[in-house]
């Protein structure tokens, strides 16, 4: 089902819920207001026939014609008003008790009517009227009784009702949002978690149940552009290797140089010295041929091995020996800027589970960094320590470059944000970012302009085959 569905269903369900409610109570308070109105009708009446039967009382005794006309104007009154007040007295009473009332009354006035000569009334006219009298009170009376209880009965039920009403919003309101808005609320947790995670650099599918309506076809998209930005910052680490790459070359033209000449040498003096040289000088001679082309492979290997895309690989590794390797990877170009390169490295550290052709292009783009930051005679340190915590392991590289200014410390880990014009992507440390959070790491600097600059990369320490099973599941790219 559509959201737009279930948005126009659970409104029509509550629309409904409270139009039922709306009819109820105003039923209710309808037939509650008519009875109050024939309460107080009939307290009238009530009270017009206490009149009556006083007037009719003061007749007998005195004869007094004042009082027989005033029972007969009571009577007259108590007529008009019912007649006036019929609808609702029907709706109090109903149509029976109605007729009952119009027949009392009606049989009272009969009885006040045959006396045609006010003072010449008979015994036993006065016997009936007395009885038709006392009927008409007494039903009067039990009719004002009966509606009060009625009243407070409806007024009980009324309350039952509308708390019964109120269950029954209360259960439409949880079931609704249970059965429309729960998996709504769940897709939008699994976006806000997906573009979290995005924005960490993490661009993994979500595995969930996607739903067939508007969240899940945004969850599609969302799965397309983390395939795509997969993709594309796959395109980016090796598109920023190569251009670390490009800077390397330098270096290794310089280095490559120095066995090259060694081997024309060698190779020179051998082809003059051949005749005078014996089987073991021969021997030494193609050796150190052997031994430089055999540096040649290695550095040719090594930026080989840089350049190369690699699938993820995590696995438990020395990070000691990777800051080794990695610095061995450019210490032709630390040559050829006059650049020192000074390790502090703690021994006896807990192993790391990373990927190491990652993290060993991090501390690459790190130390080409620093470089391009530093004149000839710098000094570029690299240490290693446990945190406080000691589930976490600290690498340290700073340098005695020109530092970077504390207005835009805060953005270097931003996308395309560069400090070196035109001559940078902005990309290899925003890059780099994803990569160490991708290893549940932290990575952030500090400087000094004219002093220099030192990132503090922190990586999780390695603990169990737990870490191994759950990293490599949710960190591989």
């Amino acid at each position: 089902m559509k959201l737009v569905h279930k948005i126009i269903l659970g409104n029509a369900l509550g629309i409904i819920t409270i139009v039922l409610i709306s009819t109820f109570s105003y039923h209710e308070f309808k037939l509650i207001q008519a009875k109050l109105r024939f309460v107080e009708i009939a307290d009238n009446l009530n009270a017009s026939l206490l009149r009556m039967r006083l007037s009719e009382k003061n007749y007998f005794l005195y004869q007094n014609t004042a009082d027989f006309q005033l029972i007969k104007k009571e009577l007259n009154e108590s007529e008009q008003t019912i007649e006036h007040t019929e609808e609702n007295i029907l709706l109090a009473i109903g149509d029976e008790n109605f007729k009952k009332l119009n027949l009392s009354l009606k049989k009272y006035k009969e009885e006040i009517e045959k006396i045609s000569v006010p003072g010449h009334g008979t015994k036993n006219m006065e016997t009936n009227i007395r009885e038709a009298g006392r009927e008409l009170k007494l039903f009067s009376e039990s009719m004002i009784k009966l509606e009060r209880k009625k009243v407070n009965e409806i007024i009980s039920a009324s309350i039952k009702g509308l708390l019964y009403f109120f269950c029954l919003v209360i259960f439409v309101a949880i079931t609704s949002t249970y059965l429309f808005f729960s998996k709504m609320f769940k897709s939008l947790r699994q976006i806000e978690k997906t573009a979290l995670s995005i924005s960490e650099g993490n661009f993994l599918e979500t595995e969930c149940k996607i739903s067939n309506d508007e969240l899940g076809s945004a969850m599609h998209a969302i799965n397309s552009m983390c395939e795509e930005l997969k993709t594309r910052h796959e395109q980016l680490v090796q598109s920023k290797k190569l251009s670390s790459l490009g800077i390397l070359t330098a270096g290794v033209a310089h280095e490559l140089g120095n066995p090259l000449n060694n081997i024309s040498m060698v190779a020179q003096a051998y082809c003059e010295l051949y005749d005078h040289l014996g089987k073991t000088e021969r021997v030494d001679y193609m050796k150190t041929v052997l031994e430089e082309t055999q540096r040649i492979k290695n550095i040719v290997q090594n930026l080989l091995n840089f350049s190369k895309p690699k699938n993820a690989d995590f696995r438990i590794s020395d990070i000691n020996s990777l800051i080794k390797s990695s610095l061995r990877l450019v210490q032709n170009v630390l040559h050829v800027s006059g650049i020192e390169a000074q390790l502090n490295l703690q021994e006896g550290l807990p192993p790391v589970f990373i990927d190491e052709d990652k993290i060993q292009s991090v501390l690459v783009n790190l130390v080409t960094n620093a470089i391009q930051a530093m004149s000839p005679g710098g000094t570029l340190s690299f240490r290693t320590n446990l945190k406080e915590n000691p589930d976490h392991i600290i690498i340290e590289i700073e340098d005695t470059g020109t530092g970077i200014s504390p207005e835009f410390l805060s953005n270097i880990f931003d996308p395309f944000f560069s400090t070196k014009g035109t001559q940078g992507t902005g990309l290899g440390l925003s890059i780099s970012y994803g990569i160490i959070k991708r290893h549940n790491g932290e990575i952030y600097a500090k400087s000094n302009v004219g002093v220099g600059t030192t990132f503090t990369i922190e990586l999780p320490s390695y603990n169990s085959k737990e870490d191994t099973d759950e990293w490599s599941q949710n960190h591989g790219d």
